[in-house]
């Protein structure tokens, strides 16, 4: 591609980029720009939120530019204050690790592990003496750290803000400088912190870096954006069917987001939504499960849905003989959902969204009364929603 064809191409579904002009100019340089995109390993598994930076990176990987993966292995160590309320828990060096191996190995299910630059930010920080850090904080005021929204929140509202937080935005610069970075990707949480490697950068005589900041991705509910807390995560270890059935619940504006930010492209108009949906979900299964557990996916999910046939379907399964005694409808829904899918339902919300409104089935009849007596046998197929059904042994 040309300069001009691949800045289209890589400023698609960016929130801010400071700046286009400078990153077209870099483009222009006629070698592999060193993008960085750097990760704290804080928990063990990641979701789809945090693939969309990593998405970016493999643009910028596929247009033959190099990708510098950058472990925070010192830096999750004290917890980056971005956006947060309070003063994040502490991890210990071999927590960190452990979590940053498995974060490694879902992260290569996007980038080519052959030509990603993988360093950790450990092995210049834990060499450095005392009076280097302090030359590393006198590069920032006070003042800039008190701009940012989070710090001033937590002041105004009378809570506190420890002085390791302070650290984080000058040593988030500094790998910047340590690593030559051209662009930085980040969450547009990270803009403060970008900005400061650009400072850091600059006075250390290297070009600066372009600033280039993702959008937070919205969860399956289209509002709020996705997180574990917030239960409406896709995540990048869920099991193959799981994660193709979450992609089928999302509504048409929202595939339209997950197209652009996860697939780097925008969907095809001529194409049916509901075809497109399919193949986007074939296409992200796929892509952290492998081809043929993606077309699985696919069939099963038809089998279920578009076929209606639950019967052949691969559903959990449910030992008669473990079942509590006297079964209703209202207990045995509350069951299902709990041992075959880990989700707790409340009384008031079975009965209103799942039994009342006709979603319960056994074998396609629909069971409607909450009190109603239920005695299944070897075979039957009880439908507790779109999305869940299980089989009784």
């Amino acid at each position: 591609m040309s300069p001009e064809q691949q800045l289209s191409q890589l400023t698609a579904g960016t929130a801010k980029v400071l700046s286009e002009k400078e990153l077209l100019e870099k483009l222009k340089l006629g070698r592999p720009l060193r993008i960085k995109l750097g990760v704290d390993p804080t928990a063990p598994d990641i979701h789809f939120g945090h693939t969309v930076a990593l998405e970016k990176l493999r643009q910028f990987q596929l247009l033959g530019h190099q990708a510098v993966l950058l472990i925070g292995d010192f830096t999750a160590t004290i917890g980056d204050p971005s956006g947060r309320s309070a003063t994040r828990p502490p991890l210990t060096r071999d927590e960190v690790l452990e979590n940053a191996a498995t974060y490694t190995e879902q992260a290569f299910k996007i980038l080519d592990r052959e030509k990603t630059e993988v360093v950790y930010n450990g092995d210049w920080f834990r060499k450095m003496s005392y009076e280097e850090i302090l030359r590393l904080n006198a590069r920032v005021t006070l003042q800039q750290m008190l701009q940012r929204e989070d710090f001033r929140n937590r002041l105004d509202s009378g809570q506190e803000v420890r002085l390791h937080e302070l650290q984080y935005p000058v040593m988030q610069g500094w790998d910047s400088v340590e690593i030559r970075a051209d662009v930085e990707l980040g969450g547009t949480d990270q803009l403060f912190n970008i900005l400061v490697g650009r400072d850091m950068q600059k006075d250390e005589g290297q070009p600066q870096q372009v600033v280039m900041v993702m959008p937070l991705l919205e969860g399956l509910d289209g509002v709020k954006k996705m997180s574990k807390s917030y239960g409406n995560y896709i995540g990048v270890s869920d099991a193959p069917q799981e994660m193709y059935g979450k992609l089928m619940s999302t509504s048409d504006e929202l595939m339209d987001r997950y197209y652009l930010l996860l697939l780097g492209e925008t969907r095809d108009p001529a194409s049916h939504p509901m075809d497109s949906k399919k193949s986007l979900a074939e296409r992200l299964t796929s892509r952290y499960h492998g081809e043929e557990e993606g077309k699985a996916a696919r069939a099963d999910w038809d089998t279920r849905f578009s076929k209606k046939d639950l019967t052949a379907a691969d559903l959990p399964e449910l030992e008669i003989s473990s079942l509590p005694a006297e079964l209703t409808v209202l207990t045995i829904a509350s069951h299902a959902f709990s041992s075959a899918f880990g989700m707790e339902k409340s009384n008031g919300e079975l009965r209103k969204q799942f039994i009342i409104s006709g979603s319960v089935q056994l074998n396609g009849e629909k069971l409607t009364n909450p009190a109603a007596l239920f005695s299944p046998a070897p075979g039957d197929v009880l439908k507790l929603s779109k999305k869940h059904a299980v089989r009784f042994t």
